[in-house]
């Protein structure tokens, strides 16, 4: 899935996506290598309604510096991610990644508010969904409640919470034969990266809902597990801070370790983003 480089992104530029076909995937912009999407909330979710209505099939994976940076290390995560209909900007440092190579986000699609308002959506619409994902099978039951509770109406079709070892091929068939006996329109994925990427580029072509989108913590979040960050701390790109407080000792390594990388790879990349124009400028 190549990057293109479109002209700066607005937000009417974002809503003049609703006037055409809204199946077809925005554009994007490569950061380090993954090919991000100029997109809102809205013209992501209307891609999925387009996808759903087209009974299509795609999947969206949510990208903040972890998984940008991860790509680099895992050929199958890459692979997995740039196989996606949509990459989703998820985390706040890569939308000012996106806006210093020219563009102009509004704001990110963050998994867990993607997913609630689609939810909220689709109480009306009425699309259908699976819930593949969990701590356990009791996180995954209250996650359906609290839902249901929120959204009056919305249809969870079914829902599963994988163990954590890799499944064997008889359970892999088994959980996608469920999946397509509930006939979902959308299967939300929360096993976090980058096993919910891995899973759904390996499992596309044999389920039949027309879209999968990997939400990681989101589960845990919408079922009350864990609390969120504060607005003011997502908007200032420190929500990271404030997980690593409550999971310090499963989030240490990766903030610690992944936050410096992308601040280092996006800085080469966006020198050489700088002596580019000035060559162009130069002409």
């Amino acid at each position: 899935m190549p990057a293109s480089t479109p002209a700066p992104l607005d937000d009417a530029r974002i809503a003049a996506g609703k006037d055409d076909d809204p199946a077809v995937p925005p554009p994007t912009v490569s950061v380090l290598g993954v090919p991000l999407a100029l997109t809102d909330y809205e013209r992501t979710m209307d891609w999925m309604d387009g996808t759903i209505a087209q009974r299509g099939k795609g999947y969206i994976c949510v990208a903040a510096t972890h998984t940008v940076v991860a790509t680099q290390d895992d050929p199958e995560l890459r692979d997995a991610v740039r196989g996606a209909s949509l990459v989703v900007p998820d985390g706040q440092p890569v939308v000012w990644a996106m806006n210093a190579l020219g563009h102009n986000l509004p704001s990110r699609v963050y998994g867990p508010d993607l997913m609630a308002k689609f939810c909220e959506r689709s109480a009306l619409t009425g699309a259908r969904m699976f819930l593949y994902g969990g701590r356990n099978q009791g996180a995954l039951v209250q996650l359906a409640l609290n839902l249901r509770r929120r959204f009056a109406g919305l249809q969870i079709v079914g829902g599963y919470s994988p163990p954590f070892r890799p499944l064997t091929d008889e359970e892999i068939d088994a959980v996608v034969a469920e999946i397509n006996h509930a006939k979902p329109d959308v299967v939300w994925v929360g096993i976090g990266v980058p096993k919910q990427e891995k899973w759904m580029a390996a499992l596309r072509d044999r389920i039949d809902a027309p879209v999968l989108v990997g939400v990681g913590a989101a589960f845990d979040f919408h079922a009350g597990l864990i609390p969120q960050a504060p607005s003011w701390m997502q908007s200032a790109g420190l929500e990271w801070l404030y997980r690593l407080s409550k999971e310090p000792r499963r989030l240490w390594k990766r903030y610690l370790t992944y936050n410096p990388r992308f601040v280092l790879g996006f800085a080469r990349q966006y020198a050489r983003h700088r002596r580019g124009l000035a060559r162009s400028n130069a002409r």
